[in-house]
């Protein structure tokens, strides 16, 4: 090998990264003491972007193509340089290339419960898992704030950041929104799309763009997801704050009546006798009919609105007891004597 040809060897007259390793996001091209010939020729393929760094600072981008490497093609890094215009003598640069592929099906997960406010519950723990994509759309921002001047930098190094980005904005996205935790939680598209909005503003601050992002399952802790199970076994809907006689309260005062029936002596048989059993009776049948006034939820206010009443009504709602299931024909028979004896005199 002739002394010409060794030199001509230590100058690069092409430049490419033919993306060999899955997962790489940034690959610097190995300058060891090479320098770039002048009129060089820089690949560039479709999903890739090139940068060329001086001295640490980003001069020039590349978008896929083929480029002839000139000052004119060049133009902030020649003035960095400080070339002539005819740019003969060869230069040494950093060049970083950047995939821009979609990166899809990766998982994220929140290891440990975030706590979260909400409207329904005000405090509460969860824990969601669910699939989301996104790629490198800004390569100056994705150099500055997270790859550096690595050789390589794979993906599994910054979605260590990206989960812990997105766990933080989850928890302040849902806790500022005014959607129920309740409501989002049956519908995972909806959650999804609460969280995806602020989290592609968190990625672009690290130039990331959020492709998708989908919530495939929400785990309540323990003592919520019971108290939501029994909600649903009672078919209501809406809240359960304490003053209010709502669906879920009622609920509790049906579930009350078969156990209630099962004690010696039947229905009749909770308190001092027939009377204590009929003002029972009527207080689970307005649980269930509607709501309480204040004046009702006593029980002395109770059975002195239960002496006013008729004995006509008292059969009427004895009755509707019955048809409803609430308590046994045998209870009925019995408590519909006594009071009819009384009617009769």
């Amino acid at each position: 090998m002739s002394f010409g040809s060794f030199i001509k060897k230590q100058f690069i007259d092409v430049l490419q990264w033919n993306e060999e390793t899955e997962g790489v996001l940034a690959w610097r091209f190995p300058m060891q003491d090479f320098e770039i010939q002048n009129g060089a020729i820089l690949n560039v393929r479709e999903s890739q972007v090139a940068v060329f760094v001086n001295e640490g600072t980003i001069a020039d981008v590349f978008g896929p193509g083929t480029h002839k490497l000139t000052t004119q093609t060049l133009p902030v890094l020649t003035n960095l340089k400080n070339w002539d215009k005819l740019f003969e003598s060869p230069f040494k640069s950093d060049v970083y290339f950047f995939s821009t592929r979609v990166q899809t099906g990766r998982k994220w997960g929140t290891p440990q419960p975030i706590t979260i406010r909400d409207k329904d519950f005000d405090m509460i723990r969860v824990r969601a898992f669910g699939m989301f994509s996104y790629r490198v759309a800004d390569a100056r921002k994705f150099f500055t704030e997270i790859s550096g001047t690595r050789d390589i930098f794979t993906r599994e190094q910054v979605e260590d950041q990206l989960r812990g980005i997105m766990l933080a904005t989850m928890a302040s996205s849902l806790g500022s929104s005014n959607v129920a935790f309740l409501d989002m939680a049956a519908n995972q598209a909806l959650m999804a799309q609460q969280v995806k909005g602020d989290l592609a503003s968190a990625f672009a601050r690290y130039g990331i763009g959020l492709d998708e992002f989908n919530v495939a399952s929400v785990s309540l802790p323990e003592e919520l997801q019971a108290a939501l199970d029994e909600r649903i076994g009672a078919g209501m809907k809406g809240g359960m704050a304490a003053d209010k006689m709502s669906g879920y309260t009622k609920f509790q005062v049906a579930s009350s009546i078969p156990l209630a029936a099962q004690n010696e002596g039947g229905l009749a048989g909770i308190g001092a006798g027939l009377g204590a059993g009929v003002a029972v009776g009527q207080a689970m049948t307005q649980g269930l009919a509607g709501t309480l006034a204040p004046a009702q939820q006593s029980a002395a206010p109770a059975a002195a609105a239960t002496s006013q009443e008729s004995i006509e009504e008292r059969l009427g709602k004895l009755k509707g007891l019955l048809d409803k299931g609430l308590i046994s024909a045998v209870d009925y028979d019995r408590t519909k004597e006594e009071l009819l004896r009384k009617l009769i005199g």
